[in-house]
């Protein structure tokens, strides 16, 4: 039996026309900007597959620039969303790419920050508004923001891992689901947690704190 919930049926809460084109596509790019966490000047979005070719006329460069502006869903700035870029003193691009055997709504979105540094995320528009992050600075992960999401990039030493956990454990926080990605050993490894409870400011302070840990986001 096909079991459906009422979100499958109607879709999310959005500015249209498209839950895949519009919606997922302001979606994957807040949570790109997310990631990538510092101020930007500059962003670069790399459309492949059916973004490319049809997501223009779904507004869907409009969505994705309103994303990494912080804008959400439903929010009716989504097509103002050029003169908001300007305002702010954000340039950004478009480009075509072919990646192959990935899914039709992929983007590749890379900030330049201000401090002439870049990050490059990776994710697809997967339908419903629904999204999902495949590679963050070149490491493969999966992020679907759908609940609370701590993202960290750490030295794959041991006991780091533990010390992440024994964190969350003392403050009641569980973890629902764990991934941990490696380029090679005891290089920087990335870890994406998802999580029963919202992780609270202080938390997230001492996880950075850690010994090896480089990095920390949180999505929720």
């Amino acid at each position: 039996m096909l079991n459906l919930s009422i979100f499958d049926v109607i879709g999310p809460i959005m500015i249209g026309p498209s839950s895949s084109h519009t919606a997922g596509a302001v979606k994957l790019a807040r949570v790109a900007a997310r990631i990538a966490g510092k101020p930007f000047k500059h962003v670069e979005f790399g459309l492949h597959g059916s973004f490319a070719k049809t997501g223009k006329g779904h507004g869907t460069h409009l969505a994705l620039l309103a994303g990494v502006l912080g804008l959400t869903e439903e929010d009716e700035r989504i097509k103002c969303s050029p003169g908001i870029a300007e305002a702010r003193g954000i340039t950004y691009k478009f480009y075509e790419v072919d990646l192959d055997d990935v899914h039709e709504n992929t983007a590749v979105i890379t900030f330049t920050h201000d401090d002439d540094t870049t990050t490059e995320i990776v994710g697809c528009s997967t339908g419903g508004g629904r999204i999902l992050i495949t590679r963050i600075s070149g490491v493969e992960v999966e992020v679907t923001a759908e609940r609370p999401t701590i993202i960290m990039q750490q030295i794959d030493r041991p006991g780091v891992i533990a010390g992440i956990s024994r964190i969350l454990a003392e403050n009641n926080i569980n973890i629902g689901v764990m991934r941990f990605s490696r380029v090679a050993k005891r290089d920087v490894a990335t870890s994406v947690l998802e999580t029963d409870e919202k992780i609270p400011p202080e938390v997230v302070e001492k996880l950075a704190a850690l010994d090896d840990v480089l990095m920390v986001r949180v999505i929720q």
